[in-house]
């Protein structure tokens, strides 16, 4: 019986291409000439470091635009109030990762409720979805890839036929 498991992770290669993208707008930015401020990645937290609030509110939209540019939902961060260290404003954004059980049962829920003919059950951080046909389980990867009501990065893995 064909089967494919439902999990949200984030790509650690592509989240550093995109830290690595917002720091190079950051030094070509007019605005922040002379200032004190950089992005580093570190096992999916982000710190945002800047001379003053006004610059971090600024950081957080840059990286978020550089996410999507490489294709990671910016949902999936979140950010922690800004802390003062000294000269310094620090803000972190963490990189949610895995299904919790409220968005499990919510998947959960889509799939029945579209009626297609498979069956999915919660298994730790992943959803399987199992179905007679390939293309019931196609249907439903494109109908969870369409909704804009999950805010986190879905990827679809062990696909067996």
């Amino acid at each position: 019986m064909p089967s494919f498991d439902i999990v949200s992770e984030v790509d650690k290669h592509e989240a550093q291409n995109a830290v690595d993208q917002a720091n190079r707008v950051l030094s070509t930015r007019f605005d922040f000439r002379g200032a004190n401020a950089s992005f580093e990645l570190k096992d999916f937290v982000v710190t945002l470091m800047a001379d003053n609030n006004m610059q971090t509110e600024q950081m957080k939209s840059m990286l978020m635009d550089a996410m999507i540019k490489r294709g990671i939902k910016a949902s999936c961060l979140e950010f922690d109030e800004p802390t003062g260290s000294g000269k310094q404003v620090k803000v972190v954004a963490t990189m949610r990762q895995g299904i919790d059980a409220d968005l499990g049962r919510k998947i959960n829920k889509m799939i029945k409720d579209s009626k297609i003919k498979v069956q999915s059950q919660i298994q730790g951080d992943t959803v399987r979805v199992q179905g007679k046909k390939r293309d019931d389980l196609q249907e439903v990867m494109a109908m969870l890839r369409g909704d804009e009501s999950i805010t986190l990065p879905l990827a679809f893995k062990n696909f067996k036929d």
